[in-house]
């Protein structure tokens, strides 16, 4: 047995009590600051906006400051206070919260509240992630554009309150997957700088040794031609599953799947460039076209497909600037060594990238499925029977 089961068959045998939020502590909503209020020195202060773009469940640190003069018109954030952003785009980051356990107080301001209580500030902020706050938050929402959640409704969750010492072991178990995903994004982030500088290394061919001298420089336009597909499919054609993937520009890569035979480019291997996004990809399999702006690139038989995918990508063409279209990409010289020495880059790089973007192995895969499970843990592990109630 656990020691989580232990302490759930000693302290809460029959259940655990489900209370509103703001029956186990205070909401104060907060008021001002704006991102023009930051300083480089100061209070520390969290802006609502970076609740769901910066900060995770908690943090012990800001990212911004403020005078000490306006911090004393703003609200105050205490040590295990959590910091809910009530206002948002969106359905999934109204009510993000981030819990304060930095020892200094701090502030926060508009669109904001804070939330003070006596439990675990960790086990309130898993809360905040899991599937019944979700469903709990979203019959409070109101908004189109702008999602916005009233301090008097949010009061109103419900969440279950074991006993401390059940809160903290629930906390310790998912702060393990949560230190697990940090230390794997790390090594991921380590790795692609790895395979970005090898890349880099291996097709710079200025100053050549003699034994390279074959190398040629050409322009991309004469080392490859466009392939058209045989016709373009509209959004409204888009079907969430068939044979064929249809693939747009952009980072979502695969927008929609067909039927439709007599649209698909046939299987040969291809590298896609985004006239507007500047993406760049690899597929060796039949799709459909889901847009215009995507050209659909095949090396003369002299390149390697594959050297030329990751050629395109040491050229960082993506910083180039907006609209790079391929009519501007299509004029720049690159090296082109014999395919003896293009499959040699090629075998060296593709192990690189299949460790840091294949996601059915390496560490996206890793990453994946230590999320899941921690997906998984994090609602059942604050889901409990009610008191009164069959487990």
């Amino acid at each position: 047995m656990s020691k989580l089961q232990e302490l759930i068959r000693e302290l809460c045998p029959n259940g655990v009590e489900y209370r509103k939020l703001g029956e186990i502590g205070t909401f104060t909503r907060g008021n001002g600051l704006q991102k023009k209020d930051f300083t480089e020195s100061g209070v520390g202060c969290i802006h609502y906006g970076q609740i769901y773009t910066y900060y995770g469940f908690y943090t012990t640190q800001t990212k911004s400051f403020v005078d000490e003069s306006l911090a004393q018109k703003l609200t105050k954030v205490k040590k295990g206070n959590l910091i809910i952003a009530c206002t948002s785009e969106n359905i999934e980051d109204v009510c993000k919260a981030v819990a304060w356990l930095g020892n200094e107080d701090i502030v926060t301001g508009g669109h904001a509240c804070v939330f003070a209580h006596n439990e675990n500030p960790k086990y309130i902020s898993y809360f905040f992630q899991t599937e019944m706050f979700f469903q709990q938050k979203r019959k409070y929402a109101r908004g189109a554009k702008v999602i916005d959640i009233k301090v008097s409704d949010l009061a109103k969750v419900e969440i279950p309150v074991p006993p401390l010492p059940v809160q903290e072991e629930i906390v310790r178990i998912l702060d393990h997957f949560t230190d697990l995903t940090a230390e794997l994004q790390a090594e991921l982030q380590a790795r692609r700088e790895q395979y970005e500088y090898y890349r880099n290394k291996l097709l710079t061919f200025n100053g050549i040794t003699p034994p390279q001298r074959e190398i040629r420089w050409m322009k991309m336009s004469e080392i490859s031609m466009i392939i058209n597909a045989p016709k373009k499919l509209t959004k409204n054609q888009y079907q969430k599953t068939g044979l064929y993937p249809i693939i747009d520009q952009g980072q979502k890569y695969i927008v929609g799947y067909t039927n439709d035979a007599s649209a698909v480019v046939q299987t040969d291997k291809y590298v896609l460039f985004g006239d507007h996004t500047r993406e760049i990809k690899y597929v060796d399999f039949p799709f459909a076209q889901g847009a215009d702006g995507l050209k659909i690139i095949k090396p003369k038989e002299y390149v390697n497909v594959r050297f030329l995918y990751h050629m395109m990508l040491s050229l960082k063409i993506t910083n180039r600037g907006y609209n790079r279209h391929w009519s501007v990409v299509s004029p720049l010289e690159i090296p082109i060594p014999p395919l003896s020495e293009q499959r040699r880059i090629v075998s060296i790089l593709d192990k690189f990238e299949a460790l840091v973007n294949d996601l059915s192995e390496g560490l996206p895969a890793e990453i994946a499925a230590v999320r899941e499970q921690y997906e998984y843990y994090k609602n059942k592990l604050l889901s409990f029977p009610r008191t009164g109630l069959p487990a």
